[in-house]
């Protein structure tokens, strides 16, 4: 039985981070971690970043304010490549950094700004 919502999730996650780490955690997940995989698939990126509510470029502008807010570098650095591939620009991400530097504290923007620049040199993009 097909079901369009994990497909669309499966697309969106391709789409947003490539084939390789769009996929990583669908193909690597275990007894532990399927049925999370399967709930963020299918309701993170086919229910939301999936629809036409939100333009994807928004809400990767979005997502990368709280995950600084809260810290989350891993994820940071996954939704910076999301951000590029939905048009987000390297000045944008800057000043993205800068007003978190702002209303989330320098150390926020500090980690921010390392996480981007570990991103922008493992594709190749330049500061």
């Amino acid at each position: 039985m097909s079901d369009a919502l994990y497909e669309k999730g499966v697309q969106v996650r391709r789409e947003l981070f490539g084939e390789e780490i769009g996929l990583k955690h669908i193909r690597e997940a275990t007894d532990l971690t399927r049925r999370f995989q399967d709930v963020v698939t299918r309701y993170c990126f086919g229910e939301l970043w999936g629809t036409e509510g939100v333009p994807r470029r928004t809400r990767s502008l979005i997502t990368l304010s709280m995950l600084l807010a809260m810290g989350k570098s891993n994820e940071v650095k996954i939704h910076v490549r999301a951000a590029l591939a939905n048009g987000v620009s390297k000045d944008e991400l800057r000043e993205i950094l800068l007003h978190a530097m702002i209303y989330c504290g320098v150390p926020s923007a500090v980690e921010g700004f390392r996480c981007v620049r570990e991103v922008f040199a493992e594709m190749g993009v330049a500061e």
